[in-house]
């Protein structure tokens, strides 16, 4: 991976969600509206798995990074203590 410190957390949700969405659907009671249940189960795992996903690899690679005056960055070279 390009960055070390994201090895835990990429793992332990993709663990997560991958439970939600791979597991719990196998451990609803039958009934009515399972199908249903399933569904949601499955949608919601895929959907939040992968917003999280992009807000952390967005971290990685910024597209744009602060935009400072010449006077900003003057007055940070040479008066910053």
């Amino acid at each position: 991976m390009a960055y070390g410190g994201l090895t835990v957390p990429i793992i332990a949700m993709s663990v997560f969600w991958g439970v939600v969405g791979g597991v719990l659907p196998w451990l609803v009671p039958k009934g009515p509206n399972r199908g249903v249940i399933n569904t949601m189960l499955v949608t919601c795992a895929v959907c939040c798995y992968l917003f999280w996903l992009i807000a952390i690899l967005a971290q990685l690679n910024p597209l744009f990074g602060p935009q400072l005056s010449n006077e900003t960055i003057w007055y940070l070279k040479y008066d910053w203590p």
